[in-house]
Formats: C-alpha cells, structure tokens, sequence
C-alpha cells in the first residue's frame, strides 16, 4: 500500500504559496482559507507517515495534541489554533488584513515544526 503522505505535503506548500499569492491580491478570504488548508495537509501528512487516522478536524486536533506531547513543543498546539482561526475568517472575514498576513507567517512556523517530525 502507497502512503498519501507525500501528497499531502505537496498540497500544503502548494497552497501555502498560492494563499500568499491571494493575499498579495487582497484577496483575504482566500488567503485564509489556503493558510488554514496548507496546515491540515500537513498535520495529515504527518499523520499519514505515522499511519494515524485523519479523517475529520476532530482527529486534526487530537493528532496535534498528540504530536505536542510527543514532541514536547507546546507552540504546536499554538500554531494550529492560529491555522484554525484562518479557516473561520474564511467564513466571517472579520480579520484585518494585517492579521491574516501575521498568521499566515505563523502557519508557515507551523509546517515548518511539523516536517521537523
């Protein structure tokens, strides 16, 4: 059996690059909403390496729960509520501009770490 793993990865740089793309437009709703998708590909990729299920947000958090405890790296579980909140402004588009940039810095901290593993 092949793992998605690789693929995952790949969606989540893709995407990471095309929400700064999106916000280099003033594009916020996408940019968020691209940010929040580049982080969960990555928490899925992760997770598809560990053979952790990951079929839901629900098992999203609990694999960065996880992840957070295995690693000792508290600012994990940080970083992918700030991810979270991406994927609700894509929703409500309540943050300014400055914010979606600033989480979008974050998201890339995030998948950053998260390769580390």
């Amino acid at each position: 059996m092949t793992s998605a793993a690789p693929e995952h990865i790949t969606t989540s740089r893709e995407l990471l690059a095309k929400a700064q793309e999106s916000l280099d437009q003033d594009d916020l709703l996408q940019a968020s909403e691209k940010g929040w998708g580049a982080a969960a590909h990555m928490v899925n990729g992760v997770a598809e390496k560990r053979g952790w299920p990951h079929s839901g947000h629900r098992e999203l958090y609990q694999i960065v729960n996880r992840l957070t405890q295995e690693a000792s790296d508290p600012q994990l579980r940080s970083l992918f509520s700030i991810a979270s909140s991406l994927h609700a402004n894509f929703y409500e588009l309540w943050m300014p501009r400055e914010m979606v940039e600033e989480d979008l810095r974050r998201v890339r901290e995030l998948l950053a770490r998260l390769e580390e593993l």
